[in-house]
């Protein structure tokens, strides 16, 4: 009897094995499909931190004015929306470091797209600095605040994953003193404007009604070395203040620069004479793109319509 319970035990457990190694086809492609779905999963998921690890790798080179390290995150044959090389575009980082020397740096990532050898970072970046100025006998320090909206292009050498493009979608920098750090300064203007195109640039400021403020509105072209805006300082009426230009024809993206003074006058030893100070300073740049002109689009006009 012993015996014949063994037996039927065995054949059970033989049978039980065989149902569980022995798949049909649609059992085996079912569990291939899942393996390769792990397995990108598992390349996607490290792609994905690898791209966000140089990001935050740049972070941390920035701020601490790595020039060496940051350097190394970018290809060799980089360039950058505005037609700069890797060599003019780290001549313009070391010069910031050089002007701001305490500017710090941070980048939030919003998305991230890539396809084999290539991916594609979307980011906000925030900088910060507090400059030092002298007017005369007196030491002042300044507020620096630039935020800007850039995709970077990363192309992959081997292992290894680099910079090799950037693009900055919308730019504005802002730099106050005195008075001016606790007002807003504003510059409106169009984020991109075709080539040989009017825009309008209009400068806003909420400053108290006993403050008096002159200002003026000129624009730079995007090259290297910089060119210095136009001054033309008019005073500034309701708090705001505009000026029309003319796009570039050169193919290059500019800046609008605002520069505003803030005075306070106060009465003199009489009733004729009035004592007027500068009590405050603000600079305002906002890029804007120019979409150069293609001039190998032809449009044949409909037989049909000429009729």
């Amino acid at each position: 009897m012993y015996n014949v319970i063994m037996k039927k035990i065995s054949v059970l457990l033989i049978l039980a094995l065989l149902l569980i190694t022995v798949q049909t086809p649609a059992q085996a492609g079912f569990i291939a499909n899942q393996k390769a779905r792990i397995e990108q999963n598992r390349i996607y998921k490290s792609t994905i931190q690898d791209i966000k690890n140089i990001i935050e790798k740049q972070d941390e080179y920035a701020n601490k004015h790595d020039y060496d390290g940051i350097y190394k995150l970018y290809s060799d044959d980089f360039v950058n929306s505005d037609g700069f090389d890797k060599s003019a575009y780290f001549k313009l980082i070391k010069e910031t470091w050089e002007t701001y020397p305490d500017i710090t740096y941070k980048t939030e990532i919003k998305n991230i797209e890539f396809t084999d050898n290539y991916a594609t970072v979307f980011v906000k970046e925030i900088a910060v600095a507090a400059p030092k100025e002298k007017f005369g006998d007196y030491e002042t320090v300044g507020e620096l605040y630039s935020v800007a909206k850039t995709v970077y292009h990363f192309e992959k050498h081997g292992s290894d994953w680099l910079i090799n493009s950037e693009k900055v979608i919308e730019e504005t920098s802002t730099l106050k003193y005195g008075s001016a750090r606790y007002m807003n300064v504003e510059l409106y203007v169009p984020k991109q404007i075709g080539s040989g195109k009017y825009y309008t640039t209009t400068l806003k400021i909420d400053a108290p009604e006993d403050m008096v403020c002159v200002g003026s509105i000129g624009r730079e072209k995007i090259i290297y070395p910089q060119t210095k805006a136009d001054d033309a300082f008019r005073r500034i009426s309701d708090g705001s203040l505009e000026r029309v230009f003319l796009a570039n024809t050169d193919n290059v993206n500019e800046y609008a620069v605002a520069s505003v003074g803030i005075t306070h006058a106060e009465k003199a030893f009489d009733e004729k004479h009035i004592k007027v100070y500068m009590n405050g300073l603000a600079f305002v740049m906002t890029r804007v793109n120019v979409i150069p002109e293609n001039k190998f689009i032809k449009i044949e006009e409909n037989n049909e319509q000429n009729k």
